[in-house]
């Protein structure tokens, strides 16, 4: 690497014979070199922290200060440690004097009479020297300056994940909420005596209801997806089972549009595996609703097969084929990204956002396995998608049917305080505990709970996270805080519509005993209530006697 000096350098000959002094300097004939001398060794210190030395040539025998304690003097100082310096003497090199000046910091020595050529010599080797460390110094500066930027542009980038992750908590909330109520009512609708008119109403209401919410729901997961807030859950499932209910499910959504349905599972496929069934069953069904919405007529046609079996390791392959419009070649990359559709009448003409099928490949991507579309444009599409998984032994399960509200099992004598501040969502809690024998105290707000259980007796709190004055997670903290015996240790139940898992972190942290996602099946609700119910029980007979 050839390095050309910026800047001329400094060199200091200190050296208490003035002639000497003078010769030196005469015989230096360096380019981009600035040549000044010192007679006195006590000024040599302050004049090389002026004139910005790189490079001193100090004789050893001077009165006052020889060259050894200035030499020290100069690299005790972090001012002038820097400087590259050579020791002159009259002595060989034999004398113990050149071992101690090298010990001290010195990197070379002339020794008198100096040959002028080997004086150049050396200062052109210590000039180049000077050079490469200050092209190391210039590189090491720019080098902080790109930390110092990159640090910054991290800090900017956690700020802006945070005022995302923000942001979508608020929006998941604020969305969630009415859909929340929206669902509720269907559901308190439904336990009303209607005629096939308003039924029909109802169901409508109820799938359009759940249509947005699975829209917003998308939105949410993508964003989830980003910020790497997924995480794959194993657990023992029967993905048979699985597979034919998903079909079950849907298969009347396929027969109100003239479709047929129809679910294959291959011969000898291994049913009980380890796999995150909630991820695997979002996957299939975002397929299957996309085969069903692009297809006119025809069949949906839903395949289970297994294609290898390794020791405890099974290769499944799940297969969505439709008879709809089909993709053309030159689009299959494009359905895969966010918020982009196809460039086509025959799709455009279906509406959506451009989501669902980015998060079925980015799922599948995160479960370890790999997806692939064949299509025919006019003839249909099979989204076809392999992963490998661990048998397990069997197992029993039992599915425990739908109920309506009124279905569910009744509460006897209980007391429950509800906090929430939102009016609907207040009246669809209390109508929906009332079918179940609950009486509801409510309160509009963290404080007000706080207060209301100090002054009263309850069996258990269904708290809102998000209330004004206090929030539901303050106030829990400050009854487990503040309250004492039965009462600080009162069920509660926090619920939210925020889907982010730090928010149920936090209530659980704070104390909550459970929690629960807006909008919220009646069922677990009602099933949650009565484990924290019972579990009080033997306390309170014990407290009682």
């Amino acid at each position: 690497m050839n390095i050309k000096a910026q800047e001329n350098i400094n060199l200091l000959i200190v050296d208490d014979d003035v002639d000497h002094a003078a010769a030196l300097n005469a015989s230096l004939e360096q380019d981009g070199l600035n040549i000044l001398t010192v007679n006195s060794p006590k000024k040599a210190v302050e004049m090389c922290i002026e004139n910005d030395i790189s490079i001193a040539l100090i004789d050893i025998h001077m009165p006052e200060l020889n060259g050894f304690e200035l030499l020290d003097l100069l690299k005790k100082n972090p001012l002038t440690a820097h400087i590259i310096v050579v020791l002159m003497t009259g002595y060989d090199t034999d004398s113990g004097h050149v071992i101690n000046g090298l010990d001290t910091g010195a990197v070379d020595y002339l020794f008198k009479p100096i040959d002028t050529c080997v004086l150049n010599a050396k200062v052109r080797s210590l000039i180049i020297l000077v050079n490469y460390q200050r092209e190391i110094n210039k590189k090491n500066r720019e080098l902080e300056d790109k930390q110092a930027e990159l640090f910054s542009a991290i800090e900017k980038i956690e700020q802006s994940r945070v005022i995302k992750e923000n942001f979508l908590a608020n929006m998941s909330h604020e969305i969630r909420t009415p859909l929340n109520a929206i669902v509720g009512l269907t559901s308190l609708f439904g336990e009303t005596q209607l005629t096939k008119e308003q039924q029909k109403m109802v169901e409508l209401m109820e799938y359009s209801s759940q249509s947005l919410l699975g829209i917003v729901n998308d939105v949410l997961e993508s964003a989830q997806i980003d910020a790497g807030k997924i995480v794959i859950k194993r657990a023992k499932i029967n993905v048979v089972d699985l597979v034919e209910t998903i079909c079950d499910l849907n298969r009347p959504v396929a027969n109100k549009k003239g479709l047929k349905l129809v679910c294959e599972i291959g011969e000898g496929v291994t049913a009980m595996i380890m796999a995150d069934q909630l991820r695997l069953n979002q996957i299939l069904l975002n397929l299957i609703t996309n085969a069903i919405k692009f297809t006119q007529t025809g069949a949906i046609t839903i395949k289970l097969r297994q294609l290898k079996k390794t020791n405890d390791d099974v290769l499944l392959e799940f297969t969505v084929k439709d008879t709809g419009v089909g993709i053309p070649k030159s689009s299959i990359d494009k359905i895969f990204n966010r918020f982009e559709q196809i460039e086509d009448k025959n799709w455009q003409k279906f509406g959506g956002t451009g989501l669902g099928l980015s998060i079925v490949k980015r799922l599948i991507e995160l479960k370890g396995g790999r997806l692939k579309v064949e299509s025919t444009v006019g003839e249909g599409t099979s989204f076809i998608f392999t992963n490998t998984y661990e048998e397990v032994a069997e197992f029993d399960t039992v599915n425990a049917p739908h109920k309506l509200i009124s279905e569910l099992p009744k509460f006897d004598n209980l007391l429950v305080l509800l906090a929430e501040d939102n009016a609907i969502n207040r009246f669809i809690a209390v109508k929906m505990l009332a079918i179940w024998n609950v009486k509801v105290d409510v309160a509009l707000n963290g404080l007000k709970a706080f207060k209301m259980l100090k002054k009263n007796n309850y069996d258990l709190i269904l708290m809102d996270t998000h209330m004004p004055v206090m929030d539901g997670i303050d106030a829990t903290r400050k009854i487990r805080a503040e309250l004492t015996g039965s009462k600080k240790d009162i069920p509660i139940i926090s619920f939210s519509a925020s889907v982010l898992d730090r928010e149920k972190n936090e209530a659980l942290n704070a104390g909550a005993d459970d929690f629960i996602r807006k909008p919220f099946e009646p069922q677990i609700l009602n099933s949650i209530i009565h484990v924290l119910v019972d579990a009080k029980k033997p306390a309170a007979a014990i407290a009682g006697n």
